[in-house]
């Protein structure tokens, strides 16, 4: 939504690749959880924390899940970079700034008060 909002002129050409790269890390994640829970519920019944047949196969699905929390280490820093565009971006409903002529030089004004 963010990106959407900011001039075209603000936009780094490079983010949409990463936000790209991000989204499929996203999607894989969301597979592998649910691989992950399938596969937990297919352990044996005596299968827990700490057993051999429960800690390997934890292992496996964390082996699975590297390259696509690396994807996140190496580019989600590109979400602060939007949000931070988006928040200095100008307001496309604010009124330009107008600007006030400054007062001569040695002139007083009195303000009433």
């Amino acid at each position: 939504m963010q990106l959407t909002r900011i001039p075209p002129s603000s936009v780094q050409g490079h983010w949409g690749y990463r936000l790209g790269i991000l989204h499929t890390a996203l999607d894989q994640l969301d597979a592998l959880h649910e691989q992950w829970l399938l596969t937990r519920a297919g352990l044996p019944a005596d299968a827990a924390l700490g057993t051999p047949a429960f800690d390997d196969a934890l292992a496996d699905h964390h082996a699975e899940c590297w390259s696509y929390l690396d994807d996140w280490a190496t580019h989600g820093h590109i979400i602060g970079d939007i949000s931070s565009a988006a928040r200095h971006a100008p307001s496309p409903l604010a009124p330009p700034p107008r600007t006030t002529p400054a007062p001569a030089s040695g002139r007083t004004i009195e303000v009433r008060r």
